[in-house]
């Protein structure tokens, strides 16, 4: 059985890893990180994953198909009458999972609210609370305004990672998120930690996107198969670490999460 925070880091120590996984909507950002997030706390570290989409369908794979209560919704039928623990729910191997959630329709900005859900989860102490080795920001990447680059500012998270496809609008929405954080350079925020393809089978796929790492000066961490393991076990409200653990894809996403604590800066347990 592997020890909590037994990763390792070349300077040594316990390090809190924060991570924002972008990617334009309908990349496959969630299920990708979903699967990192299970990928990892099968390894024995505590994982924390919280979606920052007004769709607040972030985790579902990690509760068995069902949506969460969000932080917003929680703000707006109580105020700041709510424990940090009202705003959590505990997910697949221990997973701490939150959605922050959206503006009622028509009344306000998403981006905003994603502004208000990171500060009441600070505010209530989210992070001190559960300890968590490893912290997930699922953020929806089609525009890159001020409260959608949240996760990436103010010491939320420390890389960013963007899942793209070789499909035109996929490339620009990365191009994008990358210029974001090209444009925070300096300020101490979340560095670019590299591209994550999740093949959709277009033409001149792996070119193209080896074009965008090349021009973005980034590496492609890991390439996901198009699989239909992964609509299955979707269908089935699990991970495909969950519904497949012996599957291929099941392999691709443990290789990922690998890639991924690698290029932070750190080794997973054997």
């Amino acid at each position: 059985m592997l020890c909590h925070g037994c990763f390792s880091f070349p300077a040594g120590g316990k390090y809190m890893v924060k991570i924002a996984v972008y990617g334009k909507g309908g990349i496959g950002k969630s299920t990708t990180v979903s699967n990192l997030s299970a990928a990892l706390a099968e390894r024995g570290l505590r994982v924390m994953q919280i979606g920052c989409d007004p769709k607040a369908d972030s985790t579902v794979t990690l509760h068995n198909g069902r949506k969460l209560r969000t932080v917003l919704d929680l703000v707006r039928e109580k105020g700041n009458g709510f424990s940090v623990h009202d705003m959590t729910a505990i997910g697949y191997r221990g997973i701490v999972c939150v959605e922050a959630g959206g503006p009622s329709p028509g009344t306000g900005c998403a981006g905003r609210g994603i502004i208000a859900a990171l500060e009441k989860l600070k505010e209530k102490g989210a992070y001190e609370t559960y300890n968590p080795d490893v912290v997930f920001y699922d953020v929806l990447g089609d525009v890159v305004c001020g409260g959608f680059t949240m996760p990436m500012r103010n010491g939320y998270a420390d890389q960013v990672f963007i899942v793209t496809s070789g499909e035109s609008m996929a490339l620009h929405a990365a191009s994008n998120i990358a210029q974001a954080v090209w444009n925070f350079r300096g300020r101490g925020y979340a560095k670019l930690g590299g591209l994550i393809l999740n093949c959709r089978k277009v033409e001149r796929e792996d070119e193209k996107v080896k074009e965008l790492a090349d021009d973005i000066h980034t590496a492609i961490v890991g390439s996901l198969d198009f699989s239909k393991t992964v609509q299955k076990a979707e269908a089935l409200g699990k991970t495909v670490l969950e519904a497949f653990p012996e599957s291929q894809m099941a392999g691709e996403y443990r290789r990922l999460a690998e890639n991924v604590m690698r290029a932070c800066g750190g080794e997973l347990p054997c």
